[in-house]
């Protein structure tokens, strides 16, 4: 299936980025692809022009979501939390440097690298590494898994 294909697919070395177009939102739909490494998640009812964007956006470095996703990820963000993740997420977050942890905060706000760019007071390049490095450190595969982890964490 679609989940399944996206886990291998990201799980590669020189791993490919990849956009789910489905017709299901479930929520655990919805989060498995992105904790598996998806950097999009269009419905199939999204307009041709819109997928072709997202496309775009996703192979410049962005992320991209469905507005219903959008507002479904933003529900589960606000739900309790009975799971540890929160824990989990704040633990990972203390292994980062500050200056990887203010990075990490803006991508949760869903920033771009030029947005971050001028908040920080650092060249785009410089933000780059930033990211790249979080990736590492927190083994995860695209800003949308340091953007869930920074919400499981509850700093977004």
């Amino acid at each position: 299936d679609g989940l399944t294909a996206t886990e291998s697919l990201r799980g590669r070395a020189s791993a490919p980025e990849v956009i789910v177009l489905t017709t299901f939102d479930a929520d655990e739909f919805v989060l498995r692809a992105l904790r598996a490494g998806a950097s999009g998640f269009l419905l199939k009812d999204t307009p041709p022009v819109e997928i072709l964007q997202a496309v775009r956006r996703v192979a410049g470095g962005e992320a991209t979501l469905s507005p219903t996703v959008t507002r479904q990820l933003i529900a589960h963000v606000a739900a309790p939390d009975p799971g540890g993740s929160r824990r989990r997420a704040l633990t990972a977050l203390e292994r980062l440097s500050e200056r990887e942890r203010d990075v990490a905060l803006l991508l949760g706000q869903g920033r771009s690298n030029a947005e971050i760019s001028a908040e920080l007071f650092m060249s785009v390049a410089t933000v780059k590494a930033h990211v790249s490095r979080l990736l590492v450190k927190l083994d995860l595969n695209n800003r949308v898994q340091v953007a869930l982890l920074v919400h499981d964490a509850g700093r977004a």
